[in-house]
């Protein structure tokens, strides 16, 4: 044990005697060794001015910079500039796979620019969006991509009343403060109910999502006015209180126990899921005895038995629209009126979907 000490106790005498900043590459020895002056190498490494740079010059800066370890200090440049190169993402459930593709957008045009990222999880039980939010903001973020926004939504409100650019994903709100990217949930919904008129069926019930949520509230709007404008009667409709599997099976057991129909359209996937839950408890099939329609086309639904029919969005290019808008926003922080990205959704039909049985 003395020994262990002893060869510690010098290890340490000798580290204290080199001193720590020898060990740090400046900006200024990578330029010595590129040849080039310094701020040439901070162009050349920064994303967003690397094109003012020729592109031999970049490569030999780059490869300098691997050479000798040079590591940008963030905290220095964020005193600097007065800025953090980072943007808060919030997100309602860390663990819904349809978030997984639109952060892999944003991220990846972020990165881009030079930006990097902070995920924060509004879905966990007990935690307050409004705070998540304060915390974000006092990391100094530069702006927030939010995924969280209902209807009629306060937190947008203080995020912009407190100067800190905002754009909303997946879900908007109606006030027309901030810039959103959604997908066209009507659309979607009109998709999902010709597909199965087309079938023949004519008694389509709804499991919608809730109300205050943009993503709840237009999809049944799709949903009840696709169904009018094929003269057919609209409902049953049950409102799950989640955008959950477990919340889908008690919407469609409901829905089921009310009325028999021969299709039902979800307002999301995890609802379908769920719905298929039900359809299993009462020793019902699908799409023998039911068809189902989910929304969102997240990841695996094809490998399902059977293959979910769902509405494909664009997650990856709704989060790259996202980050590409809240970038004008950081770099225009003025006179830029929020702007609406509405993408189109397509109907990918599957084994979950027939024609309804014959009486």
């Amino acid at each position: 044990m003395l020994t262990l000490q002893s060869n510690v106790a010098k290890h340490i005498a000798m580290q204290s005697k080199t001193p720590r900043a020898s060990r740090v590459v400046t900006l200024k020895q990578v330029a010595t060794d590129a040849g080039v002056h310094s701020s040439t190498v901070s162009r050349a490494l920064n994303p967003r001015t690397r094109h003012m740079i020729a592109d031999e010059i970049v490569q030999r800066v780059m490869t300098s910079a691997k050479r000798l370890g040079y590591r940008p200090n963030s905290a220095a440049a964020s005193l600097r500039t007065g800025t953090s190169r980072l943007v808060g993402v919030l997100l309602p459930d860390l663990f819904n796979p349809v978030f997984a593709p639109i952060l892999g957008g944003i991220t990846a045009a972020l990165f881009r620019e030079g930006y990097g990222t902070i995920i924060a999880d509004a879905g966990q039980e007990g935690v307050d969006t409004n705070e998540l939010i304060e915390r974000l903001i006092g990391r100094q973020v530069d702006g927030l991509i939010l995924a969280t926004a209902a209807r009629h939504d306060d937190t947008v409100s203080a995020c912009i009343e407190n100067g800190v650019p905002v754009v909303l994903v997946n879900r908007a709100e109606e006030d027309g403060k901030a810039s959103a990217v959604v997908s066209d949930d009507e659309k979607g919904m009109a998709l999902a109910v010709d597909h199965l008129v087309k079938l023949g069926h004519k008694s389509i019930g709804h499991i919608a999502g809730l109300p205050n949520l943009s993503t709840g509230y237009r999809r049944r709007h799709g949903y009840e006015a696709a169904m009018r404008a094929h003269g057919l009667p609209v409902g049953p409709i049950e409102i799950a209180s989640a955008y959950s599997r477990e919340a889908g099976e008690i919407a469609a057991g409901q829905l089921l126990d009310r009325q028999r129909v021969s299709a039902i359209v979800a307002a999301n996937d995890l609802l379908a899921l769920g719905a298929y839950q039900a359809l299993n408890a009462r020793g019902l099939s699908c799409p023998e005895d039911v068809s189902i329609v989910g929304h969102n086309d997240m990841p695996l639904v094809d490998m399902l038995q059977p293959p979910l029919t769902t509405v494909r969005i664009s997650h990856r290019e709704m989060g790259r629209e996202a980050a590409q808008l809240l970038l004008r926003n950081i770099n225009e922080p003025s006179g830029l009126a929020a702007r609406n990205v509405v993408l189109m959704p397509t109907l990918m039909v599957r084994g979950s979907t027939a024609a309804p049985k014959t009486r």
